[in-house]
């Protein structure tokens, strides 16, 4: 069993929270997640799928894998990406709901303004 750092276990949960929103609070992350959820992907997969740059899909896979989200493999020259586990839909699916709620209530608001002589 992999021993925990002490440092983690100090840290309190809204802070981990907030590093792990932190982590995602790019673009490129997410829809990262958002192709990996549907199935492991190689990281030329990834550069055609998200659309940006090699040394930049790196550098956003890099920090999405340390949040412990996804994992990757190696065989030769292919390097495979693929979450860890389902509560990482579950995830993008709550903050899917989220947004959705917002951009709702958001619309509402915009109606009613527009309404208002």
């Amino acid at each position: 069993m992999t021993e925990v750092p002490p440092t983690l276990t100090r840290t309190p949960l809204h802070e981990a929270k907030a590093e792990l929103f932190k982590a995602l609070g790019h673009p490129s992350r997410i829809r990262i997640l958002e192709c990996l959820v549907v199935r492991e992907r190689t990281v030329a997969e990834l550069i055609d799928v998200v659309g940006i740059e090699a040394s930049s899909l790196s550098q956003h896979l890099a920090v999405v894998k340390r949040t412990g989200m996804i994992e990757s493999r190696r065989e030769g020259n292919t390097v495979t990406y693929r979450v860890v586990d389902e509560s990482v839909d579950d995830f993008l699916r709550a903050a899917r709901a989220v947004l959705a709620v917002t951009l709702a209530r958001s619309g509402e608001t915009l109606n009613q303004l527009r309404a208002t002589p």
